[in-house]
């Protein structure tokens, strides 16, 4: 059976295409990988590796709520601004710190959404950066310009010494519209514009803003330090702007972007190109390795993708009610064939390339 005629059962037994059961199947279809691709798992065996270990337990990655000012097209989170509800309690916050200072994790990852939206964001940032832990927010540049009381975040993340880490998908207006929505690109170079105003990406502040590059289509993106490159000539020349580094991100077959990859009759080629781009040297420097991935419920994760697919950890330990260090130091991490976009090229993680 080919991805069409499973695409066509899913559908047919009334499964919503953006649903997570859906995209398991899609995903994981042994007939699919059997006949047309080799799956992950077996690919990693192939190159001597017989499962990915933890390295380390590191980075603290809490996504705090799904609700977002936007609804970008390549989002796996699927976040967008109908999802009031979805959103991190105090209380579970409050669980997240006591285990970031219990367990020393050297890096705070908070992500959304816009992770701003949530009514607890600024007491827990400057929690976390009271006894010393690097604070990085994922925040996606518009929402400083959505509205007048998110208009003091320049000024806040400067005060915490938050690593500021934003989308751009290009430095042309037209492209970034086209994957984030209408009138996004002008909102960002202002807001980037207001980082810039306050110190940020500033040779000699202490102040650091990354920008991330996801390509806007079925292809994997092109190589990091030239872009990077580029995206400083361009918006140097163009906005008088200036940045850190840019991250090349890989669109991961999740949520939004796979089902644009299936109703363009995409998916093979994408999963073909990822496949025969597979390199082993990426595997050492996954993000899973390092990182646990929280959900705004608190339930735990091995990456951000795996929490989309709601692939929880292996094992007792799977809610930070029920944290067990040791546990989830040795635990094996979970894989399925979304892993490919992490391994292909020169890898792809939070933090950009990785090989």
């Amino acid at each position: 059976m080919g991805v069409k005629q499973v695409t066509k059962s899913l559908k047919a037994s009334g499964n919503a295409l953006d649903s997570t059961f859906y995209q398991l199947k899609v995903l994981s279809q042994k007939d699919v990988h059997d006949e047309l691709y080799p799956s992950f798992n077996k690919k990693i065996k192939s190159s001597g590796v017989d499962f990915i270990k933890v390295s380390a337990l590191e980075i603290f990655q809490i996504n705090i709520g799904k609700l977002c000012n936007q609804t970008c097209s390549h989002c796996h989170v699927d976040a967008g601004p109908d999802r009031k509800e979805e959103n991190m309690s105090f209380e579970t916050l409050e669980r997240c710190l006591y285990l970031i200072k219990t367990y020393n994790f050297k890096k705070v990852d908070i992500t959304g959404g816009a992770p701003e939206m949530n009514a607890h964001f600024k007491w827990f940032v400057e929690e976390c950066t009271q006894f010393g832990a690097e604070v990085m927010v994922r925040c996606n540049l518009t929402i400083i310009m959505a509205n007048k009381k998110y208009h003091d975040l320049p000024e806040f993340f400067r005060a915490n010494n938050v690593h500021v880490i934003s989308s751009l998908p290009s430095f042309s207006a037209m492209r970034t519209d086209a994957q984030r929505g209408d009138g996004v690109f002008e909102d960002s170079i202002a807001a980037l514009q207001k980082l810039n105003a306050v110190g940020y990406g500033v040779e000699g502040s202490g102040l650091i803003i990354d920008l991330v590059y996801n390509p806007s289509g079925a292809y994997l993106p092109g190589d990091q330090k030239s872009m990077e490159a580029e995206f400083k000539r361009q918006l140097k020349r163009k906005f008088d702007i200036v940045f850190n580094s840019l991250f090349a991100i890989t669109n991961l077959p999740v949520s939004r972007f796979l089902d644009y990859l299936l109703e363009s009759n995409k998916y093979l080629d994408y999963m073909h190109e990822l496949v025969n781009a597979f390199n082993p040297s990426t595997l050492d420097g996954l993000m899973c390795k390092n990182t646990i991935s929280v959900s705004w419920e608190g339930f735990m994760y091995d990456c951000d993708f795996n929490q989309q697919l709601d692939l929880k950890f292996i094992g007792k330990a799977k809610h930070i009610n029920d944290f067990d260090f040791e546990e989830l130091l040795n635990r094996k991490i979970i894989i399925n064939n979304h892993c490919y976009g992490c391994t292909a090229g020169a890898g792809s993680s939070c933090g950009g390339e990785i090989a």
